[in-house]
């Protein structure tokens, strides 16, 4: 135990460190100051919580942290992010993972068992936080929380699968929603009674063996417990009651001081005094002092910033002060952000309403700060002191006209305003050994208003692109209301948080009215002074946000003013859409669908078969599977050039680093150094050129991750730049094409219709389409080891293709593939990503296995695993298209290309199938599409949830809005005039069979009531000016097939045991979108035996070989086929034996049969029959058949900041028969939601020409922090998916239809929703001709197409924001 030399004051130092977990007590040794509590809880074996980012950004690492308030003298229960949780900062607290509340063995919490029976969990890897988020939220809560709280409790956990609805119902049924249900006489409701998710209330809309969740009122006290019933699993009607208590002995044990030490030095300070803390900043005057650790954590992590001294000031009492005086209120630096909240909401109710504007302004700031965890545990001087220039609460500070009370280390206390303790970039007022002590945050007073505005890519949980507060003091004077004080500050235009001084100077004095707005404006323009190359670009959408949020601040103000005497500064009411602050609804879904039953199981809306074990934290993914002894971890030596040569490397550095057990490069590897997913054009690890930055150049192994990250640092590297190609334009400019990539498809003649004077119009243009990150919440992992010597070699990956990592293995190391076993139990999402790119990393693990015979697993880091594995592609297309005067296409000529980086991967068939659907679903008698693919030097982009065909219909709904618009009808009326029908012949030579597209149109328009919404938009347009919605209706039609042909095929094993149960392999893999479970239905109905009889275990290539990718939505068709082929020949061998005697049972059944010696095990095979296509003629049958769906959406815009919210969203897709309903919906809400984040939120920005403040070639988007997927706020107020009835396919198994990919591009209804109420905008602005929009739609493109008056004098009416591709 670390002590404090000659620290004679410090009498309360405690003889042992200790921290309870899940109830356990366990004692910390010194020595782990540099652990997170994330890595010890993970280390002892706890991994039900996850690490999905590192950075407090993704939510899937939350726990809840217990401890005893001295001051409240009561026990907060509050969720926090324990990747970023210093392990002895929870010293004497209570942590209670996800193991704690429920397991499967000993009953489910109410909580886990909601979210499972609701679909809520799909790949599982998220849920663990989610469950603790809201079982915190529950803890924390004296009374059942709203369902507002609900939701804003889980904006800090993001959820990539199921699209966040079946996790809002499921935990809605917490909330207060009716008071009946909580009084005493009722907390607890009938055993068996369904508590609707919808209404909170009792209901019988619930399954017939629904258990029931619902909890009673917490009291306060420690020991106190929420007291839900909760579901045993052995019994379904067996309740028990047993939440974890505070343990007493933290009761009796105050925080005490701490000393502690970690690795490489580092000393870790836990004071319990102030006085304790003024003497650490003496001795250590550079020591970071830390609270919430949420930016120190993220700069030793990401940044690599070594801090030799850390002091946690959380609990000392001195800091932690809140005084409410007639004056103001002063706040201890230390003060917890959620507890500033708390007290700021309190203060608002008991202080007279003018004194508390500034109040209001930090409440509805806080709101949009980060994720709940985050504020947990951030403070308000840790914010204050970072000095971020995007700080949302610094512009407040300052604005407000708080002072900051500063005490050095002698105890002398001085103050300084706000507006004057920031100096540069990241410098505050604060000279050696002083430390902020207190803020004070003085009353408003009458007619004085204070705002605030923020504008985000995101809302939720994001950092400012631009943020604002803006005072004023208003007198009445002469009978004008006079501006006697202003302050008008401003972040995210500057190295700090900047004042607006001349525009302050302007304002005092004034009348407030609209000379004083116009005024103002022009001064302020001069004002604040963004450079063209300033750090983050946006420069044109920044400088206008400016103006923006000023005209917004005036016209507020003079809302608020308007009733006053003398006041005479009226608005329009269509103005007045730029003051109303937007409240969020609860989120209303509803699930339209029939059941068709066949045989005991297919049809039923069956609960995700592991959803349980992932409620729990029981299921295993790859980086929980326990380390065998002697293991390494390998991180990877990555190239930091986009094109360059490499003169020398040096690793004696690295070598000699704690813990490293080898490095190797290219000359180690023991097989064939070359790989590729198609064509073997990828270097293992680079030799003499690298071709992109992040391209492995070696790999590191040792005993830690850390110690191997540490390591890979340390290998330096020289090299010759090389010319670099970084976009499409540059790779067409300089012809750099991928060899033998270039593909034409043709129907009818183009060139002729257009010279033939057919075509009534004729337009042409270029859509640019933007990539997206896959954002799995698990990152890639490969566990590898040898046995026998390295005679064998057996890996456990999280990949989609498991013959795949086998056959990459096998290739670098010389072995073959009967030698290498890969397997694989389930992942944390895949989309696409992990296809081929995993293959890649599991080869890389394997040559250091192999090498030193010793196990290795290599986890890539969030932001290593998004700089090297790839995106989705980004398009580029160039179109000529002609057409009737009524909007009937008659030609479409169509160039595209795609960036397909620095290897070919899959990116020639993702460019075939965006070829293919090139048309979407219109009949056009004459087609050109010519295609090749782009030669980068970016990591190889490889599949997505898709697989090009959303980037080929985007392209075509973007030319078919513009035929809208030039003929002036409605983009759907000019969709349906071009419907393809039964029999038409695509462009491709397939011909349409069994066609539901127009049928499912039309249910779509009445189910959204699409005239009468249209109708309701353009009266809601022409009454408000500042706001603005649209709508748009969107269909698709995707192709269900690899387009390789021999991929379709698979395998499956089937085998019956003498107790009756069945175990089924087959060769796909679950992945979150409830494979696994489909194929058991079916298994469970052919043999008619219950489904919990039918067991999957795992995915691996020595049960079933050659498995085609799990992906191309094909797998329930394919593998679904393969078990019922193995069930049906067992079937056929058992049926003799049947008739033979008087069976009562399938295990007697099973038994007999093996007393009789019939085989039990049957291998299925089945194979996807008649397609088939040749690119040498251009014609064939690529798809089996095509899944057809529809979706309407409703989106209002703001025009003045490119803030948008989706209203309403109404899916319908033909499914077909579905297998199992409600994981179909599940996987419709998931994509429809990341499609949303690939049309509207996710942008990649790289080192390009469009962001020269990036290093050349690098991506900037690298992690949660600065890429945005969609977040529980993001979700449509009203979500509504309906499944097409009565519409069998003859096509596949049980008549049913492929879903996981089809829905993507159904969220481009969102984004041509956005369209529209730009339209609508400009329109107002006097602009009505067509102007491009490229995806993603963020607030930038937004604002900046919505031209006004705040916009012109910085960028043009064609003002096109940049955009990487």
């Amino acid at each position: 135990m670390g002590s404090l030399k000659n620290e004679a004051e410090v009498q309360e130092q405690s003889n042992e460190a200790i921290l309870y977990v899940n109830g356990v007590r366990r004692v910390l040794p010194d020595g782990l100051a540099h652990l997170t509590l994330l890595e010890y809880l993970r280390d002892v074996g706890l991994t039900g919580t996850k690490l999905g980012c590192g950075e407090g950004g993704c939510g899937a690492c939350t726990v809840m942290v217990s401890y005893f308030n001295e001051n409240m003298k009561r026990c907060q229960h509050h969720a926090v992010n324990a990747c970023l949780t210093p392990l002895y900062s929870v010293e004497g607290m209570h942590v209670i993972t996800v193991e704690g509340i429920g397991s499967g063995r000993y009953g489910l919490h109410p909580v886990q068992e909601s979210l499972a029976r609701s679909h809520g969990s799909q790949c599982g890897f998220c849920t663990p936080g989610f469950v603790m988020s809201l079982y915190a939220l529950l803890r924390s809560s004296r009374t059942p929380p709203t369902e507002e709280q609900i939701e804003e409790s889980l904006a800090g956990n993001l959820c990539r699968c199921t699209g966040y609805r079946p996790i809002v119902d499921a935990f809605r049924v917490f909330s207060k929603t009716d008071d009946l249900l909580y009084t005493e006489r009722s907390s607890v409701p009938n055993v068996g009674e369904f508590i609707c998710p919808g209404t909170g209330k009792p209901c019988s809309c619930g399954p017939k063996d629904a258990s029931t969740k619902e909890t009673t009122k917490q009291s306060s006290g420690c020991d106190s417990s929420l007291k839900p019933v909760s579901y045993s699993e052995t019994n379904g009607s067996e309740y028990t009651n047993k939440e974890l208590i505070f343990p007493p002995e933290l009761l009796l044990r105050k925080l005490s001081y701490l000393s502690m030490t970690g690795f490489g030095g580092l000393k870790w300070y836990r004071p319990s005094r102030l006085s304790h803390v003024l003497d650490l900043r003496a001795r250590y005057p550079d020591a970071k002092l830390v609270v919430g650790n949420t930016e120190v954590g993220i700069e030793t992590r990401l940044k690599r910033i070594r801090y030799p001294v850390l002091i946690s000031v959380a609990h000392v009492p001195e800091l932690n002060t809140v005084t409410v005086t007639d004056n103001g209120l002063e706040i201890g630096s230390s003060l917890r952000l959620s507890e500033f909240l708390e007290i700021l909401q309190k203060v608002t109710t008991q202080r007279p309403y003018h004194e508390t504007s500034s109040c209001r302004a930090f409440i509805e700031q806080i709101k949009w700060f980060a994720g709940k965890q985050i504020r947990n545990v951030a403070s308000v001087g840790g914010n204050i002191c970072t000095a971020s220039p995007i700080s949302d609460l610094n512009p407040l500070w300052m604005a407000a006209g708080a002072t900051f009370r500063i005490i050095d280390c002698k105890g002398n206390i001085r103050t300084t305003l706000a507006e004057k303790f920031f100096l540069s970039y990241r410098k505050v007022d604060l000279a050696s050994g002083e430390i902020l002590l207190s803020v004070f945050l003085p009353w408003t007073r009458p007619f004085e208003h204070v705002k605030e505005f923020k504008q985000a890519h995101r809302r939720d949980d994001d950092i400012a692109i631009v943020n604002s507060a803006m005072r004023v003091f208003l007198e009445e004077k002469d009978h004008q209301w006079i501006v006697s004080d202003a302050s008008i500050v401003y972040g995210g235009v500057a190295a700090l948080s900047l004042s607006a001084s001349r525009t302050k100077k302007f304002l005092i004095g004034r009348s407030w009215n609209r000379e004083c707005l116009l005024g103002a404006l022009k001064v302020l323009e001069e004002d604040i002074v963004i450079k063209e190359d300033a750090p983050g670009g946006m420069v044109e959408f920044r400088k206008s946000l400016t103006l923006s949020f000023f005209f917004k601040f005036f016209m507020w103000i003079s809302y608020q003013m308007d009733g006053q005497k003398s006041f005479v500064e009226h608005m329009p009411s269509s103005y007045l859409s730029a003051v109303h602050s937007f409240n969020r609804p609860s989120i209303a879904g509803s699930q339209n669908f029939e059941i068709r039953k066949h045989g005991n199981s297919v049809g039923s809306p069956e609960i995700h078969l592991s959803a349980r074990l992932q409620v729990t934290g029981e299921a295993e993914y790859t980086d929980d599977a326990p380390m065998p002894p002697n293991s390494l971890h390998a991180a990877l030596v990555l190239s930091e050039k986009p094109h360059a040569r490499i003169l020398s490397i040096d690793d004696s550095e690295a070598k000699s680093s704690p813990g490293v057990a080898g490095i190797f490069f290219a000359k180690d590897i023991p097989g064939d150094k070359m790989v590729g997913a198609v064509i073997a054009d990828e270097e293992l690890f680079a030799t003499e050129i690298v071709t992109c930055v992040g391209q492995p150049i070696g790999v590191v192994v040792a005993d830690t991750h850390e110690n191997a990250r540490n390591a890979a640092g340390k290998v330096y590297i020289k090299y010759e730049d090389l010319p670099a190609i970084l976009s499409i334009t540059d790779a067409i400019k300089y012809k750099s094409f991928h060899p033998d990539t270039d593909r034409t498809l043709t129907k009818g003649d183009a060139e002729l219709c257009f010279q033939s004077g057919e075509c009534d119009r004729i337009i042409d243009g270029q859509v640019q389409v933007g990539g997206q990150e896959h954002f799995y919440l698990e990152p890639n992992s490969s566990l590898v080891w040898t046995i026998d010597g390295g005679n064998e070699v057996h890996m456990i990956s999280s990949t989609q293709a498991p013959q795949k990592h086998q056959k990459y293995v096998s290739h670098v190391l010389g072995l073959p593939m009967s030698k290498v076993v890969c397997k694989t139990k389930r992942i944390g999402g895949g989309f696409g990503g992990k296809e081929t790119r995993s293959a890649f990393f599991a080869a890389v693990a394997a040559v250091p296995s192999y090498l030193l015979n010793r196990p290795v697993k290599l986890t890539l880091d969030r932001d290593i695993d998004m700089m090297t594995t790839g995106q989705r592609h980004s398009f580029l297309g160039n179109y000529k298209v002609g057409f009737t005067n009524d909007g009937k296409v008659l030609a479409l000529d169509l160039e595209i290309f795609n960036n397909g980086g620095n290897s070919l991967d899959l990116s020639l068939s993702i460019l075939e199938r965006a070829m293919f659907h090139s048309h979407n679903v219109y009949e056009i008698p004459n087609v050109r599409v010519k295609g090749r693919v782009c030669f980068t030097n970016f990591p190889s982009n490889t599949a997505f949830r898709g697989f090009g065909g959303p980037q080929g219909m985007l392209i075509t709904e973007n030319w078919i809005q513009r035929i809208a618009m030039e003929v002036r009808r409605s983009a759907e009326v000019i969709r349906e005039l071009n419907f393809i029908g039964e029999g038409s012949v695509l462009h491709f030579g397939q011909k349409i069979e069994h066609c539901t597209l127009e049928r499912l149109w039309n249910e779509l328009k009445t189910s959204s009531a699409y005239l009468s919404a249209r109708e309701k938009v353009e009266q809601f347009n022409l009454q408000n000016r500042w706001k603005k919605r649209g709508i748009s209706m969107v269909p698709t039609k995707f192709g269900i097939s690899f387009t390789t042909k021999f991929l379709n095929q698979a395998g499956a094993l089937v085998q019956i045991y003498t107790d009756g149960t069945v175990l089924v392999t087959h060769g796909g893999v679950e992945m979150g979108q409830g494979l696994h479970t489909k194929v058991a239905q079916i298994a469970a109905s052919c043999f008619d035996i219950p489904l919990s009889s039918v067991f999957i275990s795992e995915t691996s290539t020595d049960k079933v070989p050659n498995a085609s990718p799990t992906a191309a939505s094909a797998s329930s068709d394919m593998y679904g086929a393969a078990v019922l082929d193995a069930c049906e020949q067992l079937k056929a061998r058992m049926q003799p034996i049947a008739s033979k005697h008087n069976i009562s049972s399938f295990s007697e059944l099973a038994n007999v049969c093996y007393m009789e010696r019939i085989d039990l095990s049957a291998h299925g095979f089945y194979i996807t029959p008649d397609i088939g296509f040749d690119w040498k003629i251009g014609k064939g049958k690529p798809f089996s058949y095509f899944t057809y769906g529809a979706a309407f959406a409703e989106v209002e815009i703001d025009t003045l900041t490119g803030d948008f919210h989706t209203r309403t969203a109404d899916v319908c897709l033909d499914l077909g028969f579905s297998i199992n309903p409600a994981l179909d919906v599940g996987q419709i809400e998931g994509a429809f939601i990341q499609g949303l984040g690939w049309v509207a939120l996710e942008e990649l920005k790289w080192g390009d020409a469009a962001h020269k403040w990036i290093s050349p070639g690098r991506l900037f988007t690298c992690g949660p922090g600065s890429y945005k997927i969609p977040s529980i706020n993001d979700l449509p107020f009203k979500f509504k998916v309906s499944l097409l009835k009565d519409a069998p396919n003859v096509k596949a198994i049980h008549s049913s239809k492929a879903v996981g990919e089809p829905p993507f591009f159904l969220a481009s209804a969102v984004f041509f929703a956005i369209k529209e109420a730009i339209i609508a905008a400009r329109a107002d602005a006097g602009y009505t001709g067509w102007f491009p929009l490229d995806n993603p739609a963020t607030p930038e493109r937004i604002r900046m197409a919505c031209v006004d008056e705040f916009t012109s004098p910085f960028a043009g009416s064609d003002f096109r924001p940049k955009l990487s591709v």
